[in-house]
């Protein structure tokens, strides 16, 4: 008997012990939100944005995408609309498994398999047709590294936002600005 308590008592140790991914807060002008990374899976794409976070990067950027039952992407453009510059581009890790599921982060990039830098876009609703499904550009994919932990309503909200067209580069541009006044890790 002490031996079968033991040994469950060493179980729910380990379960309980597990480590979760990075934590993330984000800052916006309408709340925030909490992401939990995944290094395991999505190793490339994870130092990649934590390389953004902790050089403060994102503070004072804008979600400047908004497509409501889509996503809502950011992390290029400053509070003027101009482009932010940003380190080289990265692999692109849609081959990891992780899906574009409602509330999960992924990279955004161009018609170029391996272009995300630092923008990306969390999933309003499950978007399966983002998900990788060949090796063209079109079928490849968008990399999912992460999720949203705390903090989806903002995240719905955002999504909810009427958008203009604001000059050819942003058609789906949210009104009121939605800024993201800082990003910080948050298990440190």
């Amino acid at each position: 008997m002490k031996k079968i308590l033991i040994f469950c008592i060493l179980c729910f140790a380990a379960v309980g012990s597990a480590q979760a991914g990075q934590l993330v807060e984000m800052k916006t002008s309408m709340g925030n939100i909490t992401l939990e990374l995944d290094e395991e899976k999505a190793p490339i794409s994870v130092a990649n944005f934590l390389k953004y976070v902790d050089q403060k990067f994102y503070d004072g950027t804008i979600f400047h995408r908004v497509i409501g039952n889509f996503m809502i992407q950011g992390g290029g453009f400053d509070q003027a609309s101009q482009r932010k510059t940003t380190m080289a581009p990265i692999k692109n890790e849609a081959t990891n498994g992780l899906k574009n599921d409602k509330g999960t982060i992924a990279m955004a990039r161009t018609n170029v398999v391996d272009s995300a830098t630092s923008q990306f876009f969390i999933n309003l609703v499950d978007n399966d047709f983002l998900n990788q499904r060949g090796t063209s550009p079109r079928t490849y994919g968008y990399a999912v590294f992460g999720k949203v932990v705390k903090g989806m309503a903002v995240v719905e909200e955002i999504g909810k936002l009427r958008t203009v067209a604001k000059n050819q580069m942003f058609q789906n541009f949210p009104e009121p600005l939605v800024i993201i006044e800082s990003v910080r890790r948050a298990n440190e």
